[in-house]
């Protein structure tokens, strides 16, 4: 049954030192307001999944509370390089982490797959490439049925998975619109989830039945946080601030500059700092 808290409650009931976290949203719903809050509240060791990591994942990596990210690709969407991550990466600044690259399809499959209460995700993939050579995670099983070599990855199954959408209703219901990336998967898959909302409505009663709505009974917590995905978009609320991504280059590329960002942005700044920063809220 989900619970209504603040964004500072539902973080420090749910994250834990050393948990394995999936913060996920695909171009738009980026969860960024809970990632800034498990930083202030230094919750640390992180095992990080996620397609795409992206600015939340630098940041996170840049202050020191991650020690292992399973992905698919990295990257400052439409700008380049994570700095803080190739950082961590190549000179151990702040601290040495553990990589574990996948495909998009992989990712996906281990996220059904954990979602389905499966041990590991089986699909077709990997062949000529040359990840598997230096990935030992993914392994290849021969079809008992047709004799064809498919590939297996471990499932997805995080501690906690969170993830930003448009509304909850009174009972904890959650409803995510627009482009839908693993979201519902990873909720589904995780032993406790996070969810930020642009707003609490009482029902979705005027609602077209077949859009994605999450059970209350699928989500632990929701936290009102409106601009909760900025500078990533959220349909129906506001654009994607590319300025943004472009100045993260900037301010990622530099330690020092990087760190007093995050001290007056991030550290000393809390939730309600999003709707600043969302034109209209």
């Amino acid at each position: 049954m989900a619970k209504f808290q603040s964004l500072k409650e539902a973080v420090a009931d749910n994250l834990r030192d050393g948990d394995t976290v999936a913060f996920e949203g695909f171009t738009h719903l980026i969860p960024h307001a809970a990632a800034h809050e498990v930083i202030r509240q230094g919750i640390k060791d992180l095992t990080l999944i996620r397609m795409t990591p992206d600015i939340i994942y630098d940041q996170l990596i840049g202050m020191g509370l991650v020690k292992k990210v399973i992905f698919s690709y990295a990257g400052n969407p439409g700008v380049g390089l994570l700095r803080r991550m190739r950082d961590a990466i190549e000179n151990d600044w702040p601290r040495a982490i553990e990589t574990e690259e996948h495909s998009h399809a992989a990712m996906a499959n281990a996220y059904e797959a954990g979602a389905a209460g499966l041990p590991c995700a089986i699909f077709r993939g990997y062949r000529g490439a040359g990840l598997k050579e230096v990935n030992p995670s993914i392994k290849t099983i021969t079809c008992p049925f047709t004799g064809e070599e498919l590939a297996a990855v471990p499932a997805h199954r995080p501690d906690v998975a969170v993830i930003h959408a448009q509304k909850a209703n009174r009972r904890g219901d959650v409803l995510v619109e627009g482009i839908i990336g693993v979201q519902k998967e990873a909720v589904l898959a995780s032993k406790r989830s996070v969810v930020t909302v642009e707003e609490i409505v009482e029902d979705f009663d005027d609602l077209h039945p077949n859009l994605c709505v999450l059970p209350h009974w699928t989500v632990t917590s929701i936290a009102h946080v409106p601009g909760g995905a900025h500078p990533s978009y959220t349909h129906g609320y506001y654009d994607r601030d590319n300025a943004a991504y472009l100045e993260w280059d900037k301010i990622s590329a530099d330690r020092d500059l990087f760190t007093a960002w995050m001290r007056e942005n991030v550290l000393e700044a809390g939730p309600e700092a999003f709707a600043g920063r969302v034109k209209g809220l």
